[in-house]
């Protein structure tokens, strides 16, 4: 197979901003964190190191935000969330490079983030317009109750380094568009993307002080700041994107602080294709689905279940569809495959791979790297001796299983024998039998004839089972507003003594 590596795309500088965003300022901390590139180790920024001091300035900054933006009228939040846009769309060229030298994002997947991000912004500035509340029927005489949707308050974020650009701006801004102040605590793997990229364009979008806050820390340093935000009784809700390890720990921290925790987790997801699929689509939407972004986004597909008679042939499609992706430095942009985002995520990746082989599967496609880039692997003929590892976790990277089964039910009790239920997608060439298929999975999402890795910023995506609670879009009005009741009573009221 000829080489697909290309090294021709320019070395960068460093980077700003790199200080904490504290009611509406940047400040600096006196330990600093190296944020470095993915691809060469090379150093991006160093970041403030913070810890509790600085996290509870950010919760009394937020908790002091809080009843300015909560009665903010929906035409002034409206106008912030669309000036916002207006700036993530103009500094896409920075943008770009900033995910590409710190979360090893290609050029490709930059750019989809940036035009879901504006989309959301957009999108958001509509949703202070939605109905808050219910009129509701009364049995007491006289009596005229409403059911209305008020903010939380102060609502504490987590934001992964993985899709860090579009999925830290889910969790500042669902909370925003219905009157809650927010703080950020980015992942130390991408501080600036996850975060404090962030709270420059809203800064320069003119968001008030003390609205958005985000404090970044040291790598093995977020248990202080964590705990801040538990204790705090001004935060009154988690906002957790990542794995379902941490968020276990983050939900029984929050159990026992009475806070509500909205979790985002990761899933192990399939994709079905059926005996009537059209090849080239199933095809099409697995890579896609597979190995956008080196696997490391929680909705790509891990594994592919295809009815045993198109088996082969697909198998001889994906190869040379997969092999055909170019692999190397994400600022080049013909690049699809950039560098996964650390060593740990390559020993996984090795570990994987190796145990399924020694144990009897195939190697169809793939495994082979060049430092940290590596190439997309396909597995086959995955023994069950090997499945405990491979089959049940998601492995973060570009990692893909194809089992071949004899029919639908086969399909489905197997990939419903996961502990995740985030995304699962089935081609087939009747969409009616795709639908009616669609029903049976338990998860959270399901797409018929695309890919797992579709979404939209309107659209409800979440999880079930362990992959989370929670939906975005206008959804999570759910998640982060309480019904307050308040009736009034007309005339005198009557009392039985």
């Amino acid at each position: 197979m000829p080489s697909t590596i290309t090294n021709n795309a320019p070395v960068t500088n460093q980077i700003d901003p790199v200080d904490h965003y504290i009611a509406g300022r940047w400040q600096s901390s006196p330990d600093r964190f190296a944020t470095t590139n993915p691809l060469d180790d090379s150093v991006v920024a160093h970041i403030a190191a913070g810890g509790p001091d600085e996290a509870r300035a950010a919760v009394d900054a937020a908790a002091q935000a809080f009843p300015a933006w909560a009665s903010m009228l929906p035409v002034e939040r409206q106008r912030l969330f669309l000036h916002a846009a207006d700036l993530v769309e103009a500094r896409t060229e920075q943008i770009v490079r900033i995910l590409a030298v710190e979360a090893g994002t290609s050029t490709a997947f930059a750019k989809f983030q940036i035009a879901w991000s504006a989309n959301l912004l957009r999108q958001a500035a509509g949703w202070g317009y939605l109905p808050y509340g219910d009129l509701l029927p009364s049995d007491t005489p006289g009596r005229f109750a409403m059911a209305m949707r008020k903010p939380l308050g102060v609502v504490a974020g987590f934001t992964p380094w993985n899709g860090a650009f579009n999925l830290a701006w889910r969790t500042i801004v669902l909370p925003l568009a219905f009157g809650n102040t927010v703080l950020i605590k980015p992942s130390e793997e991408a501080p600036i993307s996850a975060g404090l990229l962030h709270a420059q364009i809203l800064h320069d979008a003119g968001f008030p002080a003390g609205v958005v806050n985000v404090v970044t820390h040291a790598p093995g340093q977020a248990a202080p700041l964590a705990d801040v935000f538990f204790e705090s009784p001004a935060v009154r809700c988690i906002n957790f994107t990542g794995s379902a390890t941490t968020a276990r720990m983050l939900a029984a921290k929050a159990g026992a602080a009475l806070k509500p925790i909205v979790l985002e987790l990761g899933g192990y997801n399939p994709l079905v294709i059926l005996d009537d699929a059209d090849l080239d689509q199933a095809v099409d939407a697995t890579v896609f689905g597979a190995f956008f972004h080196q696997g490391q986004i929680c909705m790509n597909t891990r594994k592919v279940y295809i009815d045993a008679q198109l088996h082969d042939e697909y198998l001889v499609r994906l190869a040379a569809k997969t092999d055909a992706l170019v692999r190397g430095n994400p600022l080049d942009p013909e690049v699809i495959i950039g560098p996964l985002i650390n060593d740990r995520a390559v020993t996984q990746m090795e570990t994987r791979i190796q145990d399924a082989v020694d144990k009897g599967a195939r190697v169809i496609s793939g495994n082979q790297r060049d430092q940290r880039v590596f190439a997309p692997t396909v597995l086959a003929d995955v023994p069950p001796t090997a499945v405990a590892t491979i089959g049940q976790e998601e492995t973060f990277g570009p990692l893909l299983v194809v089992e071949a089964v004899d029919s639908v039910e086969q399909a489905v009790s197997r990939a419903q024998a996961v502990p995740y239920g985030l995304s699962a997608a089935i081609v087939t060439g009747d969409e009616e039998r795709g639908l009616d298929l669609a029903r049976r999975f338990d998860a959270g999402i399901v797409h018929v004839n695309s890919s797992t890795m579709a979404g939209e910023p309107a659209l409800p995506n979440g999880g079930v089972k362990d992959s989370g609670w929670g939906r975005s879009g206008h959804y999570a009005i759910e998640d982060f507003t309480e019904i307050r009741l308040v009736t009034t009573t007309h005339g005198p009221a009557k009392y039985p003594f």
